[in-house]
C-alpha cells in the first residue's frame, strides 16, 4: 500500500531557550531516532519517519533529558532513554489517529490517512517494540519497570476515554483519571526516569516524577480549552473536533455543571450523538458558563504544582528551563 505523500524532510522542535540548554543532547536524540528506525521493511521506515519528522515539540524525551541533567547526570544512556519515550509517545499517535478516525495532525494528513489503518498500527506497534528493546540497553531494571507501567496505565487511560465517548455523565474526577492515564503518565514516566537514571535521592525522585504528572495534566488541560478557543491553522486540527467525537471533555463538563437545565440537556444530546451542527450554540453556553475561564484555571493549579515540585532541585539552567516549561503550558496556543 503506498500513498501520494511528498517525502518528509527531518523537521527539529521550533528553537526555544528550553531545547537549547540540552541543545547537544537533543541533535543527539534526533540522530538516534533516525538510526533506531531502521529496518527491513521499507514501509516500517517511511511512516516511521513520517510521524517522528511531522514537527512536533518533542516535549516528553525533553523531559527526561533536563531530569537528567539537573541532577548533574554526565553519562550517555539518557539519549537512548529519550529516543525511547520518544518512541512511545509516537506509537500512541499512531494508534489514537486510528481509534478516532483522524484525518489531520500538525496541519498535515495523519499516517492512517496516508497509507491506512492496518499500517499504522502496525507500525506503531514496531515502535513500541523497538522502544522496549532500547530500554534493555539503559540498562535499569527500575527505568523498565516505571516505563513498561507506564504503557499499561496509558493503555487503560486510552480505552477509558474510548469508552467515555458519547457519554455525558462522566464526572470531572472520571475526566482527571482518563487524562492522567492516556496524557500525564508518558509525562511523569519520563521526568521520574530522567531521575532514576541520574541517581536522584529519594526526595529528588519524587519531585521530578510528580512534575512531570502535574506538567502533563496542565498541558492536556489546555489541549481541551484549545478546542473550542484554538485556531486551527496553529493547532493543526480542527476547533470543535473533540465535540465532533462526542468526548465529554472539562469544558464540557463544568458547562453542564453550571449551565441551565435546559443547557446542559442540550450538550448532554451533542456529547450523546456527536457532530458539529450545535457547535455555535455550545460555545455559547460554554462562554456564558465560564467553562473556559475555569479549565484554564485548574491548569494554571496543576503548573503552580509542577512548578512547587521544582524547590526539590539545585540551581540549575535545566530547573530554570523546566520551570519554563511549566509555564509554557498553560500560556501556549497551540
Amino acid at each position: 500500500m503506498t500513498a501520494n505523500v511528498s517525502s518528509a524532510q527531518p523537521v527539529s522542535p521550533t528553537p526555544s531557550p528550553l531545547h537549547a540548554v540540552v541543545a547537544d543532547d537533543f541533535a543527539a536524540v534526533n540522530r538516534t531516532i533516525v538510526e533506531q528506525l531502521n529496518s527491513k521493511v521499507p514501509l516500517v521506515e517511511t511512516i516511521g519517519q513520517y510521524i517522528t519528522e511531522s514537527g512536533g515539540k518533542r516535549l516528553r524525551p525533553l523531559l527526561a533529558l533536563l531530569a537528567a541533567r539537573s541532577l548533574d547526570y554526565t553519562g550517555d544512556k539518557h539519549i537512548p532513554l529519550a529516543t525511547l519515550i520518544e518512541f512511545m509517545h509516537t506509537s500512541t499517535l499512531l494508534h489514537d489517529d486510528v481509534v478516532d478516525e483522524s484525518h489531520m495532525r500538525r496541519g498535515k494528513k495523519t499516517a492512517n490517512d496516508a497509507w491506512g489503518n492496518a499500517p499504522s498500527v502496525l507500525v506503531g506497534d514496531f515502535l513500541y517494540a523497538r522502544s522496549f528493546q532500547m530500554m534493555v540497553d539503559v540498562g535499569s531494571m527500575r527505568i523498565m519497570a516505571i516505563l513498561s507501567g507506564a504503557t499499561c496505565i496509558i493503555a487503560e487511560g486510552e480505552v477509558l476515554q474510548l469508552t467515555n465517548i458519547g457519554n455525558p455523565s462522566i464526572s470531572e474526577e472520571d475526566y482527571f483519571e482518563t487524562i492522567l492515564g492516556k496524557t500525564a503518565m508518558l509525562f511523569e514516566a519520563a521526568s521520574h526516569s530522567g531521575a532514576v537514571l541520574a541517581e536522584a535521592t529519594p526526595e529528588q525522585e519524587k519531585a521530578l516524577q510528580y512534575y512531570g504528572r502535574y506538567l502533563g495534566l496542565a498541558f492536556q488541560l489546555i489541549d481541551d480549552l484549545l478546542d473550542y478557543q484554538g485556531d486551527a491553522d496553529a493547532m493543526g486540527k480542527n476547533v470543535g473536533d473533540d465535540l465532533a467525537e462526542g468526548k465529554p471533555t472539562l469544558p464540557l463538563i463544568h458547562a453542564m455543571e453550571q449551565g441551565t437545565p435546559e443547557q446542559a440537556k442540550l450538550i448532554r444530546q451533542v456529547i450523546r450523538d456527536g457532530g458539529l451542527e450545535q457547535l455555535d450554540a455550545v460555545l455559547e453556553i460554554i462562554h456564558a458558563t465560564g467553562a473556559l475561564d475555569y479549565t484554564r484555571q485548574r491548569a494554571e493549579e496543576m503548573a503552580d504544582k509542577a512548578l512547587q515540585q521544582l524547590e526539590a532541585l539545585p540551581p540549575s539552567a535545566y530547573r530554570d528551563s523546566m520551570a519554563q516549561l511549566a509555564r509554557l503550558a498553560v500560556d501556549r496556543q497551540a
